[in-house]
């Protein structure tokens, strides 16, 4: 059985590099993607954020939050995702799809119940189709 997660990480990031092993040990395949290029648009990335408070869309050690640069419970929706799409550093990581799930954010509790509904197996591939095999016959 395959589990497959979508990993929106910084690169570089110790913790990302944590939870990626994480991941790893218990099994999983993590297809990486540099959330600082992420290319989604707001619309997209909006859903990785589901019924979170605004606040939480924030990563709270991104300088310019840390520095009160930036003051995440005073912004409504659309001011918040526009200063997420103008300077990812600010989005909360990682953002991970699994399944049709998405999530931003690592809390292991949440990603063990998700990963347990979303176990995928292998894809099935008939290796005579493929021609893989006609080399010995």
């Amino acid at each position: 059985m395959v589990k497959l997660v979508v990993f929106y990480e910084k690169p570089f990031c110790a913790a990302n590099a944590k939870q990626k092993q994480i991941l790893r040990s218990s099994g999983c395949t993590l297809i990486e993607r540099n959330l600082l290029e992420h290319g989604l648009d707001a619309e997209a990335l909006r859903s990785f954020m589901g019924n979170m408070a605004v606040t939480d869309w924030f990563n709270p050690a991104a300088p310019a939050i840390k520095n009160g640069e930036i003051f995440p419970e005073a912004l409504d929706e659309n001011e918040a995702m526009g200063l997420l799409m103008s300077n990812p550093i600010l989005i909360r990581r990682p953002l991970m799809v699994i399944g049709t799930e998405k999530l931003c954010g690592f809390d292991a509790d949440k990603v063990s119940e998700v990963l347990d509904r979303y176990v995928e197996p292998m894809p099935k591939i008939n290796c005579m189709e493929k021609g893989c095999l006609s080399k010995y016959h």
